[in-house]
């Protein structure tokens, strides 16, 4: 399935295949953020169990991918070297971005962004992956980093 629109039905689609990755990877309880390319909320699925800020920080990874055009890994590497640029644009943002794996671009064959996908409740890298699991899944291709 290809695709050059981001759907309500293809969001869903994302957001139950990371799950679905999730449960078979024995990870701890997650929530899925899958916004547009304008950073609007598409879709989002809370597991049992997950902690109450794990939203805001699925949003944050997704949103700040968004923000600055590359994955949230890429933006984890780029904190590290210019820790100061990071906190203006923390500021900037009114804390709304977090810098760290779990936050992926969606986009399409062409490589036009069409949103991100952001999870939250696992160490960052399994987070990550259960993104690419659910962007793949509906035939899109994931940008972890730049």
């Amino acid at each position: 399935m290809s695709s050059t629109k981001l759907t309500a039905e293809l969001s869903e689609k994302i957001a139950t295949v990371a799950l679905q990755e999730g449960r078979k990877r024995n990870l701890a309880p997650l929530v899925v953020a899958v916004l547009d390319a304008g950073g609007h909320l598409n879709n989002y699925k809370r597991e049992d169990r997950a902690g109450i800020l794990r939203f805001d920080i699925a949003f944050g990874k997704a949103w700040g991918s968004l923000g600055m055009g590359f994955g949230s890994r890429e933006f984890m590497a780029r904190t590290q070297m210019n820790p100061t640029f990071v906190s203006a644009l923390s500021t900037a943002s009114g804390g709304r971005v977090i810098p760290v794996p779990g936050g992926v671009l969606i986009k399409n064959a062409d490589g036009d962004v069409l949103g991100a996908v952001g999870i939250s409740g696992d160490v960052s890298d399994q987070d990550e992956a259960c993104c690419v699991a659910g962007i793949e899944a509906a035939g899109f291709v994931a940008q972890v980093g730049a």
